[in-house]
């Protein structure tokens, strides 16, 4: 089980601080007092810790030293960091980066004693269930069933965890966060994407799939109860509330005062658009809206359920459509949505 958290002395170090997830994490640390070091590399925007009262140390999660260095004298791990996007280029990268940078950060904290980690995974590595009902940490699916580079990375990444808990020993504590929304998602995520462009009028008709959202702070209190609550090598879903696509964009058109779009689209001939989409977006180098990935996925609704988190870590969740009040006026703020 895990220790209070404030047992012991050092900081405790967060990867992926610039972004989504892990800025979330990090505030919340800060906000109980926690003494917090970010590693963060020197592309990365700072938008999201700008006037944080933590240590920042710059740094490249793919460079074995600058990891090793960042992991002196930390008393816990929460590495979030990842490569989010569910469409690249070279879809190869996707997985170098979420398997390697996995590797490299959690050898670093075995090297150096850390005593408590908190492992960002995804419900990207669950197996949906055909029917919609929700599931839970045991629908564990494997490489050859994910569906494209980002789950299939998320998947070998999760394994290779689960891997150096069982044969290493290492304190790790697995977290699965399902679709996080809500301020501060610079980038923005796939869906973020998706409430901009809603919010803004531009998505007139959709193709209809499920999905369990959850707001991102939530999901962060979440990872500081994994910390102190959890038990090593298991996984925890920090999910919110499962939600049609359908009902979701309704939900988005009521905040802004827009029509809600009606018409559900077919997946099979959306294909062809979303070679021409991918293709588009090689020119480009924006990420496709439409992507063959997409309508894959769109086949299942990925419905989770929480329960083990809820019961286990006194894990809570606010209703979703908080989340993307909350996603909507950060948005604005930052001149995403006019």
């Amino acid at each position: 089980m895990g220790s209070e958290s404030n047992s012991a002395p050092g900081p405790v170090l967060v990867t992926g601080a610039s972004g989504f997830v892990g800025s979330a994490v990090a505030r919340a640390l800060i906000a109980r007092g926690e003494r917090v070091r970010l590693i963060v590399r020197p592309s990365s925007p700072r938008t999201n810790i700008d006037g944080l009262a933590a240590e920042v140390i710059v740094g490249d999660l793919t460079d074995p030293a600058a990891v090793r260095a960042a992991m002196e004298g930390v008393r816990g791990l929460y590495h979030v960091a990842a490569d989010y996007r569910i469409w690249a280029p070279d879809p190869a990268t996707i997985i170098a980066n979420n398997i390697t940078t996995t590797r490299i950060v959690m050898e670093a904290a075995l090297a150096a004693g850390v005593p408590r980690i908190v492992y960002t995974s995804s419900v990207a590595t669950l197996k949906p269930a055909n029917d919609a009902t929700p599931v839970d940490e045991t629908a564990a699916a494997t490489p050859e069933q994910a569906v494209g580079a980002y789950k299939r990375s998320k998947v070998e990444a999760e394994r290779l965890v689960e891997a150096m808990v069982a044969d290493l020993g290492l304190p790790a504590v697995i977290v699965n966060p399902s679709t996080p929304i809500g301020p501060r998602d610079v980038r923005p995520t796939p869906t973020g994407r998706i409430i901009v462009e809603a919010a803004s009028g531009r998505i007139p008709a959709f193709v209809d799939s499920g999905l369990n959202l959850v707001h991102v702070d939530d999901v962060a209190a979440g990872h500081l109860a994994a910390f102190d609550k959890g038990e090593v090598g298991e996984r925890y879903i920090l999910g919110g509330q499962d939600v049609s696509l359908r009902h979701m964009l309704a939900v988005i058109a009521g905040q802004v005062g827009r029509r809600a779009p009606s018409i559900a689209l077919p997946r099979a001939p959306l294909f062809p658009l979303a070679v021409l989409s991918e293709g588009a977006a090689r020119i480009t180098g924006r990420e496709p809206m439409l992507t063959r990935d997409s309508l894959r996925m769109a086949q299942h609704s990925m419905f989770f359920s929480s329960g083990k988190a809820e019961r286990d870590l006194g894990y809570r969740a606010r209703p979703f459509a908080e989340a993307i009040g909350d996603a909507i006026i950060w948005f604005r703020t930052a001149g995403m949505i006019a």
